[in-house]
């Protein structure tokens, strides 16, 4: 079979593609640049184009797969209508080889999906059994952001935006937080309380749907929900009661879980903050249902370091650490910074670039409430990504915002000068975290450089 991947190089097209060369089929893709992910797919015997044009879409190909940003007018997505070749989206084409499993499980919510993702496969990869895993980032104890296992675990992360997540086939689903978020196909809040609750609604009777149930959205989503329901937080009517929450010198988690009045015990994190203490429940409560030994995860969630672009440690300048990390939104500003704050340190700075004009404008008093626990903040341009410029606004308008909440901020709009403004300003011991879901990441990359 020839299959063809329209925005073969983003993260999960890729996965895809990886998965379908396992099986034997005959891949064929194209993307606007060139990648490592593509040069990746290469080796392992793909076709990749740079460009897209009709004249790709030849005759002998059977299916086309494209991602919810490839416009109806793209031409080799017309080109293979008008040939009337199978087409589906990346989501359904998911979908699809999620029924080839007996577990497979989705990790949704406005933030954590790739950290968690992460957690749970650490401790199925650490106990050896095997899983297909589709992660959202560079996760090291698989050598990328996808492994082929031979098990019937499989385990996803499952986003919500365009509701793509509705053509998802689980077994079991973790909702880790439901926030406004996507505001360019959301209309608000309820609209995406909706889509999680039919999400819920795809699981089967015996599955199981594990909810952060300290989220104050999370209650409105559980009517009609034929899986078995676990709620887990600190609040009392949790199933699932996090206890004892401390922290240690490197910000580092420990807590305990009583779950439905059973002493699962103490847990110890390798990764800092709350925020990563709530991700690593839902993951704990996944593999406990798949079967997992309770001190099997007890000993492999201890063991997970990190996933790339999750507070991420780049290295250090001059004595002063440099993070990345992918926060994008406020609330996923406020945890990461509030993880760095924990660790001993100088001064915490916070390099941002926002990501997305909607996000941007219609978050804007989130946003301008989100770098508290920051001493120094420099605010980039905002990352276009799917949008086009709308002219409204600028972050230049996040800077005014913060000005009047006192935070110490300037505006940079150039990558060269926020590094040398960084080389030239930090102090030892400072923690310079450059945090957004772009091109952010190469400031610190810039400023390790100038050593």
């Amino acid at each position: 079979m020839n299959i063809f991947f329209i925005g073969v190089g983003g993260i999960s097209m890729s996965a895809l593609a990886k998965i379908c060369l396992n099986k034997g089929y005959n891949v064929f893709g194209s993307d606007s640049s060139d990648s490592h992910l593509l040069d990746g797919l290469r080796n392992q015997g793909a076709t990749i184009y740079i460009g897209h044009k009709k004249e790709h879409i030849t005759d002998d190909i059977d299916m086309v797969v494209y991602t919810a940003a490839v416009k109806s007018d793209n031409e080799e997505l017309v080109a293979a209508r008008e040939k009337n070749k199978l087409t589906m989206n990346r989501a359904a084409f998911l979908g699809q080889i999620m029924r080839e499993y007996q577990n497979s499980v989705a990790v949704s919510g406005t933030h954590g999906k790739t950290s968690t993702t992460s957690m749970l496969s650490a401790i199925f990869e650490y106990a050896d059994l095997d899983p297909t895993i589709l992660v959202g980032g560079n996760l090291s104890i698989i050598g990328g952001n996808v492994k082929i296992g031979k098990s019937q675990n499989f385990i996803t992360e499952a986003c919500e935006y365009v509701d793509s997540f509705l053509n998802f086939n689980p077994k079991i689903s973790i909702v880790l937080n439901i926030e406004e978020d996507h505001l360019d196909y959301f209309s608000g809040i309820d609209e995406i309380k909706a889509s999680f609750n039919k999400f819920g609604k795809l699981l089967p009777y015996d599955g199981y749907f594990i909810i952060n149930g300290d989220d104050e959205n999370t209650k409105d989503i559980l009517h009609e929900i034929k899986a078995t329901v676990i709620k887990y937080g600190q609040k009392e009517g949790n199933n699932a009661l996090i206890k004892d929450v401390k922290f240690n010198d490197e910000g580092h988690g420990i807590f305990s879980i009583n779950y439905n009045g059973i002493d699962l015990g103490e847990f110890k994190l390798n990764v800092p903050g709350i925020h990563n203490i709530y991700n690593a429940t839902g993951a704990i409560l996944a593999a406990l249902v798949s079967g997992v030994e309770l001190e099997t995860i007890r000993k492999n969630i201890s063991l997970y370091g990190g996933v790339g672009r999750r507070f991420e440690i780049k290295g250090k300048y001059n004595n002063a650490l440099v993070v990345d990390d992918y926060a994008h939104h406020p609330t996923e500003l406020k945890a990461t910074l509030s993880a760095a704050k924990k660790i001993k340190k100088n001064k915490l700075w916070c390099i941002f670039q926002p990501h997305t004009y909607t996000r941007t404008k219609s978050l804007l008093d989130e946003f301008s409430d989100a770098f508290y626990a920051a001493d120094k903040v420099i605010i980039t341009d905002i990352y276009a990504a799917r949008e086009k410029d709308p002219g409204d606004i600028h972050s230049k308008d996040l800077v005014d915002k913060l000005y009047q909440n006192n935070v110490d901020v300037i505006y940079l709009s150039e990558f060269e000068d926020i590094a040398k403004y960084l080389a030239e300003n930090i102090t030892e011991d400072d923690l310079v975290i450059t945090a957004g879901a772009g091109t952010v990441y190469k400031i610190g990359e810039m400023l390790l450089e100038m050593k």
